[in-house]
């Protein structure tokens, strides 16, 4: 878990994946070279943040996002969402502006511009613009993993995991997913026309509920707010019948990813969210259990190789 650890730590809400994509970069130069197939890494120009992975012959994309929610300061420290961040009354707060390393403490009073505050004991005025992340509480035992972010730094986890021994296939970093997408369009284009890769998973985590739990398997999502190309996803569950790795099937009302934006896109792509599902999602406190976890990189190695 110490990657994943890493990676929570990095700051980098929706807009501000440019710290993120440096902490991959350099972690992928370090350690492409131990991993089964030596991928060709494409960002910087065209690519805005965002990061590709490309291995052997692909026929398939991971897509995890790199973006969390958070907060962005406005006006007399009030705070502006960003995604939808569910935090309550004295959630811990951390960021920088030029006056240096803030850590401050959440007010969930809203005032008559539905924006939220920060509490009175912090005492001096945060510069306009500064992003604002929850400060990390990372904490394990023998069945849990609980902390912030989760949602997606898991995702980008097993996304990493995966790639170690993968031989064929497409590893995407995106950005902006938590407001609202943006990259994906443009990553879309390159994997079809410059790759003629047109079909993909969603590492990303959804939500404990009345129909998908803890310790049952890493979930596949027949539909969300988006709904995936029905042939695709029952090639994808046979596989995964297949493959004897635990699953659930979750199927629910809202929710999105970067599923929806690829299915928006101009380009025939089928797509499958897949992950692992979380307890108290959007808040410092999101909790996953590590059988679920372990069953989600499985899954995610299996359907790489068979799709």
């Amino acid at each position: 878990m110490e990657l994943l650890k890493k990676l929570i730590d990095v700051h980098a809400p929706a807009g501000s994946e440019y710290k993120m994509t440096d902490f991959l970069l350099g972690y992928i130069n370090e350690n492409k070279s131990s991993w089964k197939v030596l991928p060709e890494v494409i960002s910087g120009d065209g690519f805005q943040d965002c990061i590709m992975l490309v291995f052997g012959k692909p026929t398939t994309a991971i897509f995890a996002h790199m973006d969390s929610i958070g907060y962005t300061v406005g006006y007399k420290n009030n705070l502006i969402k960003i995604g939808g961040p569910a935090a309550k009354k004295g959630a811990k707060l951390v960021g920088e502006d030029s006056q240096g390393k803030i850590e401050c403490i959440l007010n969930s009073k809203e005032d008559e511009h539905q924006f939220l505050t920060l509490s009175a004991d912090f005492d001096r005025e945060i510069d306009r613009g500064t992003t604002l992340v929850y400060k990390p509480n990372f904490r394990e035992d023998n069945d849990f993993v609980q902390c912030c972010y989760m949602d997606d730094r898991l995702g980008m986890w097993n996304a990493i995991k995966v790639a170690e021994t993968l031989e064929n296939g497409v590893v995407v970093f995106s950005a902006w997913e938590e407001h609202g997408g943006g990259s994906v369009g443009y990553l879309a284009r390159y994997l079809y026309e410059q790759l003629n890769v047109k079909q993909a998973l969603i590492s990303d985590i959804t939500w404990v509920t009345e129909g998908v739990q803890h310790n049952k398997g890493v979930a596949i999502s027949m539909r969300d707010s988006g709904i995936p190309r029905r042939t695709y996803l029952n090639r994808i569950i046979e596989l995964a019948k297949e493959s004897k790795v635990p699953f659930q099937l979750e199927v629910e009302s809202a929710g999105g990813s970067d599923g929806n934006s690829l299915q928006r896109s101009p380009y025939p792509f089928d797509w499958c969210f897949i992950g692992a599902p979380e307890d108290n999602v959007h808040t410092p406190d999101e909790k996953v259990h590590k059988n679920d976890i372990k069953a989600m990189v499985g899954l995610y190695q299996y359907l790489m190789k068979h799709l």
